[in-house]
C-alpha cells in the first residue's frame, strides 16, 4: 500500500461528472468479492483479485473506485450476504421496516419495489407487518431462502435492474446496501427518477454504508473492491437532489454505519443542505488522513496478532462477511494465524475468498475455546458475548477499532 499524492488529478466522478478527482488511498491484490463461499481452500485462495484505488472527488464529496470494473463483479445466488442470522441484526430491521410502513402509510392496495433485494428477508418482512404487496429484484435472489410462510403478493425477479423493470415500480422504490455497488452512479439514480416519471408521490428509500466513519477510523477493514462508491451524509444527498429529487430525511442509523435516506421526486428540487450534511470541505480534511490512519490501523493489528500467535493464545474472528475478508487479505493473514466464525449457516463450512480461511459455526468453538475473540462489527459486541457465555466460553472479546 503506497500513500497517494493528494496534489494529482485522476479521474471523472461518476456522480457528478466532474474531472480532477485525486486519489487517497490504494490496496493491491485484493479479492472482487467478498461476499462470495468457496467450496474449498484452494479454489478460495485462487479466487480473482484486482487492484483499488479510491478517489475523492472534490466538487461533490464522492470517494469511489477508480479502478473498478463492473465487468470483474458479476452477481449470482452463489453469494453471501445476508445478515439477518443475527439477532442484532434482525431487531434493527423490523424497527426499519416498522419505520418504512408508518411513514409511506403502507398497506394492502400498496406495493414496493426493491431494488437490490439480496435473499428477500427484507421486503418479506416489510410486506408481512404492513400487507402490502412487493417484487424484488436482485441477480443474487435465491427462492428457497424464504420460509414457507411468505406474504401474499410478493414476487422476485432474478436479474440486474435495467429500464426493461421500469414497470415494477410502486407507491415506494427501495434500495438497500446496493447503490455502493454501482460504478455508474448518476446514471443510476437517472434510471430510478426516469423510471417514477411524472409521479410525485413515490417514496425512494435508500441504505447505503456511511464512509464517514470508515475515514474517521482508518477502517481499512471496510474497503471493498464491490463497493464502487463511498458515500457521506452530504455526497449521497448531493447525489439525489443533482437528478431530481428533494431529500425529506436524512439520518445515520446503526451505530453510525449507514445512512437511510427518503426522498421524493420533484421537477425542480430546492432543498438547501440540512444541518447534519457534511460539506466537501469536511470530507476532503478527513480524506487527506485516510491513508495514513489505515497503515497505523494495519500496523497496529499486524503486532498484536503476531504478539497473540507468538504466545500460543487462539485467536478467532467472529463474523464471516466482507469485514474479515477485508481485514485477512490486507493483512495476508494464514489459516494458522486465525480462525473465523459465523452464525449463518450458508457461510459455515464454506471458504473465503482470497485467505482460504474456513468458517467455522459458534458451537465448533467449544472443542478448542479461543483464548480472545475480535468481533468484526462492534455492534455486536454484547450478542458475542451472549453467545459465548451460552456457550460456557470465557474468551476475551476485542473490537476492530480497540
Amino acid at each position: 500500500m503506497n500513500k497517494p499524492d493528494l496534489n494529482s488529478t485522476t479521474s471523472v466522478c461518476p456522480a457528478c461528472s466532474v474531472a480532477g478527482a485525486a486519489p487517497i488511498f490504494r490496496i493491491e491484490n485484493i479479492p472482487v468479492h467478498s461476499t462470495i463461499l468457496l467450496d474449498d481452500a484452494v479454489s478460495a485462495k485462487a479466487y480473482p483479485r484486482r487492484d483499488l484505488e479510491l478517489a475523492l472527488c472534490r466538487a461533490c464529496g464522492l470517494i469511489f473506485n477508480r479502478l473498478f470494473d463492473p465487468a470483474a463483479v458479476a452477481y449470482t445466488p452463489r453469494f453471501e450476504e445476508s445478515q439477518h442470522f443475527s439477532e442484532t441484526f434482525g431487531t434493527f430491521a423490523r424497527g426499519f421496516a416498522r419505520e418504512i410502513a408508518d411513514r409511506c402509510r403502507l398497506g394492502p392496495g400498496r406495493r414496493v419495489f426493491e431494488i437490490g433485494c439480496g435473499k428477500g428477508e427484507f421486503l418479506a418482512e416489510l410486506c408481512r407487518l404492513s400487507g402490502c404487496s412487493g417484487t424484488g429484484i436482485d441477480p443474487a435472489f435465491r427462492d428457497d431462502r424464504l420460509d414457507h410462510e411468505r406474504p401474499p403478493g410478493l414476487s422476485f425477479v432474478v436479474d440486474l435492474f435495467g429500464p426493461e423493470h421500469y414497470h415494477l415500480v410502486g407507491d415506494v422504490v427501495l434500495c438497500r446496501h446496493t447503490l455502493e455497488h454501482i460504478g455508474s452512479v448518476g446514471d443510476f439514480v437517472a434510471s430510478i427518477r426516469r423510471m417514477i416519471g411524472p409521479r410525485h408521490d413515490v417514496w425512494v428509500i435508500f441504505e447505503t454504508p456511511s464512509a464517514l466513519r470508515i475515514l474517521k477510523e482508518g477502517a481499512f477493514w471496510d474497503v471493498y473492491y464491490e463497493h464502487a462508491c463511498y458515500f457521506t451524509l452530504g455526497s449521497h444527498a448531493r447525489l439525489f437532489r443533482r437528478y431530481g429529487f428533494n431529500v425529506t430525511d436524512l439520518a445515520l442509523v446503526y451505530g453510525e454505519q449507514y445512512i437511510v435516506q427518503y426522498a421524493l421526486p420533484e421537477p425542480q428540487p430546492t432543498q438547501p443542505q440540512q444541518p447534519h450534511e457534511d460539506n466537501v470541505a469536511q470530507v476532503i480534511a478527513l480524506a487527506a488522513g485516510f491513508a495514513e490512519r489505515a497503515a497505523d490501523r494495519m500496523r497496529h493489528w499486524r503486532e498484536t496478532i503476531a504478539a497473540v500467535v507468538g504466545s500460543r493464545r487462539r485467536l478467532v474472528l467472529w463474523g464471516g462477511g466482507s469485514k474479515a475478508v477485508a481485514f485477512l487479505t490486507a493483512l495476508d493473514l494464514g489459516i494458522g494465524d486465525v480462525q473465523v466464525v459465523d452464525k449463518n449457516p450458508f457461510r459455515q463450512g464454506r471458504h473465503l475468498p482470497g485467505s482460504g480461511h474456513r468458517v467455522l459455526a459458534p458451537a465448533e468453538l467449544v472443542h478448542v475455546p479461543p483464548d480472545i475473540v475480535l468481533a468484526m462489527n462492534p455492534i455486536y459486541f454484547s450478542e458475542i458475548q451472549k453467545d459465548l457465555l451460552a456457550l460456557g466460553l470465557s474468551s476475551t472479546v476485542l473490537m476492530l477499532k480497540d
